[in-house]
């Protein structure tokens, strides 16, 4: 299974397991998982990575930042310029389905601009990613902390919701590394 982790799951990653990751084998194993292709990161990701807690995440996980690992694996992946499959549906979900009850109170101008920038988002970008890969019957999940309930007065659902609406897997962290066998970390 290929997953597309957010940065919440990767903040997550730096913070609460890789400290007690006293041999380095969660460590070797996700730089493992991202070298063959198996854990995606995608550029809008990668970007808010640089700046959310001083740029921690990509200071811990360093190999992220060397330019020759970055090359090799073509690191970060692209998603400036993609397009959902059946692009008609996605975006009448989008106007429709997508939407909180605050995004229903804009005027059609507002709402358009959210849109706009709501595409723009790693989420968005994670989930369009996450529908080419299954519309190629490849199997993806979605990693992050965030939850389906909540939304921070923003104009559309939370990763969780959306994955629901468009039948896509999503996990938190902690599931993610309960799929993956032989991944002991040791607390000292």
């Amino acid at each position: 299974m290929k997953v597309i982790i957010d940065t919440s799951s990767l903040l997550s990653l730096v913070r609460y397991y890789l400290p007690f990751d006293q041999n380095t084998i969660l460590y070797d194993f996700v730089k493992s998982e991202v070298s063959n292709g198996n854990l995606i990161i995608i550029d809008a990701v990668f970007e808010e990575c640089e700046y959310t807690t001083q740029g921690l995440v990509l200071k811990s996980l360093d190999y992220l930042t060397d330019k020759e690992f970055k090359k090799n694996f073509k690191l970060p992946i692209r998603t400036k310029d993609l397009l959902p499959p059946s692009s008609k549906k996605f975006y009448n979900l989008l106007n429709h389905n997508f939407r909180t009850p605050l995004s229903r109170r804009l005027n059609d101008a507002e709402f358009e601009e959210r849109k706009k920038e709501f595409l723009e988002t790693a989420d968005a970008r994670m989930i369009i990613l996450a529908l080419i890969k299954k519309s190629a019957n490849e199997e993806i999940a979605i990693v992050t902390e965030e939850t389906e309930t909540g939304n921070d007065h923003k104009a559309f659902k939370k990763i969780p919701a959306l994955c629901k609406i468009l039948d896509i897997k999503v996990m938190a962290l902690p599931d993610l590394l309960k799929v993956y066998q032989g991944i002991a970390i040791e607390f000292k």
